[in-house]
């Protein structure tokens, strides 16, 4: 079985109903589990982590996004967050012993069919971009759906699948094979949004930031704060503990403090372990030595055993 995990980002964060309707879709499909979902107000976004064999989460991803354009309209839609479709990003990263190859062409017959069959136009990112300026996923988002019936027509954003025009509704949607990515928020103890923009300025890529940091700076209204919201792009390479850090470093010239941190879905066990062991500073501490993830090593090998 060729392992992959999804995670589609759908433009609803408010309606739980129609969340759960969409994620009931996946249910449906066999080698496909639903293994995590959030809901956020004021990004008005949700995020749902999937599993399964690689051709299964493509048809449960497919009957997803039917279902997002039935119940999720962009002609009302307004949020924090920045989106350009009612299923707005579907990525699809390699688990196990699955090969990139193999999940791009996972990739191409997904995004035929949303495209073809539904008639939402698709683009792909990362790994699987069609062409350099593709590759940036916030390249593609830039101008958001209110502006992508315009940017559509240009030569330089032909859509890779689907018709020359934005959906009315669904918008346009993203597909992208990729390395695994940690979704981390930092909340600061301020509602001034130039703080947070000025800070997530400070630590992202493009503005001379941590190589594999995308982030921006939001406004949580319900929460009487402001947010860093941050994608890492690589982990092993650019770690949790110090991403944490430069925004305390930020926040503090401005006289502010972090009032919590939030990942959004799942995160591999290193992250959580290397961070542990900075804040704890021990010495060679490897993620062997939780008890958990021994176990599950245990049972791995013993239904391995039985198999063969």
């Amino acid at each position: 079985m060729k392992w992959v995990e999804s995670v589609p980002n759908f433009s609803e964060g408010k309606r739980q109903e129609v969340v759960e309707a969409i994620i009931q879709e996946a249910k449906k499909i066999d080698r496909v589990w639903v293994l995590d979902w959030s809901m956020d107000k004021d990004h008005n976004r949700s995020v749902v982590t999937i599993v399964g064999d690689g051709e299964q989460v493509a048809k449960a991803l497919y009957e997803m996004a039917k279902k997002a354009m039935e119940l999720i309209d962009l002609r009302t839609h307004k949020g924090e967050h920045p989106r350009m479709g009612a299923t707005d990003v579907i990525p699809l990263i390699p688990l196990q012993d699955t090969k990139v190859e193999d999940i791009l062409e996972i990739a191409q017959g997904l995004g035929e069919e949303i495209g073809n069959s539904l008639g939402i136009p698709v683009y792909f990112y990362e790994k699987s971009a069609t062409a350099p300026n593709r590759e940036n996923l916030s390249d593609i988002r830039k101008g958001e759906y209110e502006k992508f019936t315009e940017k559509i027509l240009s030569d330089d954003w032909i859509p890779d699948f689907g018709p020359r025009r934005v959906h009315p509704s669904a918008g346009v949607t993203a597909i992208g094979v990729r390395e695994f990515l940690i979704a981390y928020n930092i909340n600061l103890n301020t509602q001034n949004l130039g703080i947070a923009k000025s800070i997530a300025k400070a630590i992202r890529n493009i503005s001379g930031g941590f190589r594999y940091v995308k982030a921006l700076g939001m406004e949580l209204e319900e929460k009487q704060m402001t947010q860093v919201s941050i994608n890492m792009t690589n982990f092993k390479k650019t770690t949790l503990y110090r991403v944490f850090e430069a925004v305390k470093t930020e926040a503090r010239r401005y006289g502010v403090s972090i009032a919590s941190s939030e990942i959004v879905g799942l995160v591999p066990l290193q992250a959580l372990v290397d961070t542990n062991d900075f804040y704890l500073q021990l010495d060679e501490f490897q993620k062997d030595r939780v008890i958990e993830y021994r176990l599950l090593e245990l049972l791995g090998e013993e239904a391995k055993s039985k198999n063969d």
